[in-house]
């Protein structure tokens, strides 16, 4: 059954009609264990769960970049340089596969939370460290026994519950393609509503960026350019090794590239294959592509009009200027107009000898 009321579709979408498969919009909001996603948001921020007490998740994901971090290649611990894109997470609980190779089921994001929180190259936590520095703020232990109970002393498998609570309540906010969906049209521009016009039909964006999520949870090759920086850069370089050499690469020091969910199944097929991302609250999240090798929006749209860089699956898409711009219309009518709250003030540390045990 079509998603859109029969008038609103022929307005917007002409001759080409979207169904439940195609583009949705946003679902209802998760149930809120309000106590849990509270000291979830408290821990998000909380640089002391790291292993030098120097870096939160939010160092990386800035709620106002819709949770990326504005840079080409992230830096990790220590600022460490890393070799991929820093990816938002708005819309985190609609998608299908997580991180750029995809190596997360959409409901194996706790995992994705532990990894990031002890990888060396990211937080370098200790886990009874990390577990220890909450029972020592007494801010933080409270909001815990709020969360889990007068009794429960604080743990790492806790703080991880905690902070995927908080982070799945992302969904980016309702935006004016949201509403154009649910019914009403005036929501979006002219150029825009052309540009979803486009998008679902002779761009053919919608193949692969569909659902509520507008992505199809699918690895894709697209011919991305490699970012020179990541050789440019020694701590960056070191950091595409070790990926390589944890996911089981025969001759780890030979590899000169990001090549995709191929580190970890080692299929050549494989090679230069990497997840589509969700595309709520794009136009906050620039530079694009799993490296940061396109600036902005309309590089991105430039790059799939060529059909892509050199090995990619894309064909040309033959667009005009105008046709290229209405896209780009479209894509920032995916990101909400709402202000992002503050962040929470960060607690005092406080001796809590015996407490919590």
């Amino acid at each position: 059954m079509p998603i859109l009321r029969s008038a609103v579709a022929a307005l917007l979408l002409a001759s080409t009609p979207l169904d439940a498969a195609d583009l949705r919009p946003l679902p209802p909001a998760l149930a809120t264990d309000v106590p849990m996603a509270e000291l979830g948001r408290h821990l998000f921020f909380e640089s002391r769960l790291s292993g030098d007490g120097s870096r939160s998740c939010a160092t990386c994901h800035v709620p106002e970049r819709s949770y990326a971090d504005g840079e080409p290649l992230a830096r990790g611990y220590n600022h460490t340089g890393h070799f991929r894109n820093t990816p938002g997470f708005a819309g985190m609980r609609l998608k299908a596969r997580l991180t750029w190779d995809g190596r997360y089921r959409g409901d194996q994001l706790p995992e994705l939370v532990a990894e990031m929180l002890t990888s060396p190259v990211t937080m370098n936590a200790d886990p009874g460290i990390a577990a220890e520095r909450v029972r020592q703020i007494p801010g933080l232990l409270q909001l815990w026994r709020r969360a889990f109970g007068e009794r429960a002393p604080p743990s790492f498998d806790g703080i991880v519950q905690a902070i995927a609570a908080w982070t799945a309540l992302h969904d980016g906010g309702e935006t004016a393609v949201d509403a154009a969906l649910r019914g009403d049209p005036s929501s979006l521009s002219p150029l825009a509503t052309e540009g979803l016009r486009l998008f679902a039909g002779k761009a053919g964006c919608v193949r692969c960026h569909h659902g509520p999520a507008l992505s199809d949870g699918a690895l894709h090759r697209l011919g991305v350019p490699e970012n020179p920086e990541v050789l440019r850069d020694p701590e960056r370089t070191v950091s595409l090794l070790r990926h390589h050499a944890i996911n089981g690469s025969p001759d780890p020091m030979s590899e000169r590239a990001d090549s995709g969910v191929h580190a970890l199944t080692r299929r050549a097929t494989d090679r230069g294959r990497f997840a589509t991302p969700s595309l709520r609250g794009v136009a906050r999240t620039a530079p694009y592509m799993h490296n940061g090798v396109l600036a902005d929006l309309p590089a991105v749209i430039d790059f799939y009009d060529r059909g892509g860089g050199r090995g990619s699956a894309l064909t040309p898409l033959g667009l005009s200027r105008r046709e290229r711009d209405a896209l780009v219309a479209f894509l920032e009518a995916l990101s909400p107009a709402r202000t992002v709250a503050g962040r929470p003030a960060a607690f005092d540390y406080a001796t809590q000898a015996g407490a919590g045990r």
